[in-house]
């Protein structure tokens, strides 16, 4: 018993020390690369993700090297052209 509540809380201790140093150009760069994955397994280039949004190509493109810094409702449009959960977008 003592040994899996020291699992836990050793896993819990690591999940939040990668959640509290990671840091805004590092979190931009993760969802950027994971919308990309999302984008390409579908087929889709970045002009397809892009009008499925209502956005321009270049605010995809942004969005996907993280040159800007998403609001939640763009990460929720982008999921919902993809057909994904926003988790499925943040969750590392």
């Amino acid at each position: 018993m003592i040994l899996i509540v020291k699992l836990l809380y050793d896993k819990n201790v690591v999940l939040l020390a990668d959640i509290c140093f990671v840091t805004k150009d590092d979190l931009k760069a993760k969802i950027g690369k994971r919308i990309i994955e999302l984008r390409t397994q579908k087929g889709w280039s970045q002009s397809d993700l892009a009008r499925a949004c209502n956005k321009d190509r270049q605010a995809i493109e942004k969005l996907e090297n993280g040159k800007v810094n998403p609001t939640v409702y763009s990460l929720h449009e982008v999921c919902t052209a993809l057909d994904v959960s926003l988790k499925n977008i943040v969750d590392f």
